[in-house]
């Protein structure tokens, strides 16, 4: 009789992305102010000049208070205040899954209360070849995911197959999780680029799901913000009064497990 085969094990890789301290050194960055070239040949920085950026041993923290940057006509160029992309690209696996884990607080200081998109500190997958955003937001009293696929600029998306389908959209699910200023909370967002879903989970605890993702990403960078996400109101933004934001985030864990 045929020995039946033992059940192929899962290949497992773990990748941990900090190194904060670049950020102040310029050493060997791992991180960089994020922001877009224009079609004018401007580039635009998510970039508070009076920022104080602070590394206690691995974890960033970063306060902005009060706010002043804004954008009159490019919704994502008023969004995101203060903003760090990963100088590396993270690539999921055609066939298994990618998690990327952190630990992140968020404080609002002089905020609207229960107004989530007075401010946030965040963390963003992001994609610009496909506009892909996929994104938990953490505020003083809600804790949030976003699922979108934004028109960044330069990226050109290609219409969805199902055309009752938008090309570009965002879900912003405000989460029935107790939260405080300041509380940190685990967080993580896991994609299965074969399967073509998406799941967020807060402190070990699933809080959304998608399937069914309208686009495969082939590499993403992660972005750690502080943002607001108020509509620019007849080409004048109104994102801000006077508010401040404080966030707090830990290393990445990057997990990517191969079926």
């Amino acid at each position: 009789m045929a020995q039946a085969e033992a059940p192929r094990k899962r290949r497992v890789e773990t990748i941990t992305y900090g190194n904060f301290r670049s950020i102040i050194t310029g050493e060997d960055p791992s991180w960089q102010i994020g922001g877009f070239s224009l079609p004018d040949g401007t580039e635009w920085k998510y970039r508070e000049p009076n920022a104080t950026v602070i590394v206690e041993h691995d974890k960033l923290r970063v306060r902005a208070n009060p706010l002043s940057r804004s954008h009159d006509r490019i919704q994502v160029l008023d969004n995101a205040k203060h903003m760090y992309f990963s100088t590396t690209k993270f690539i999921p696996p055609d066939d298994g899954t990618i998690s990327v884990e952190l630990a992140i607080a968020g404080r609002r200081h002089q905020g609207l209360a229960g107004d989530l998109y007075d401010g946030m500190a965040t963390v963003n997958l992001l994609d610009f070849n496909t506009g892909a955003a996929i994104d938990f937001f953490a505020s003083n009293d809600i804790l949030a995911t976003v699922y979108g696929r934004v028109l960044f600029p330069g990226v050109v998306a290609a219409p969805p197959a199902d055309l009752n389908r938008p090309t570009y959209f965002c879900i912003f699910n405000e989460l029935p999780v107790a939260t405080k200023p300041g509380q940190t909370h685990l967080y993580r967002i896991t994609y299965d680029k074969g399967a073509d879903e998406l799941w967020w989970f807060i402190d070990g605890e699933q809080v959304d799901h998608h399937r069914e993702v309208p686009f495969k990403m082939e590499s993403f960078l992660v972005a750690l913000g502080l943002m607001t996400e108020k509509p620019i109101d007849d080409d004048h933004s109104i994102s801000l009064h006077g508010q401040g934001l404080t966030g707090e985030w830990s290393p990445l864990t990057i997990t990517i497990e191969h079926r």
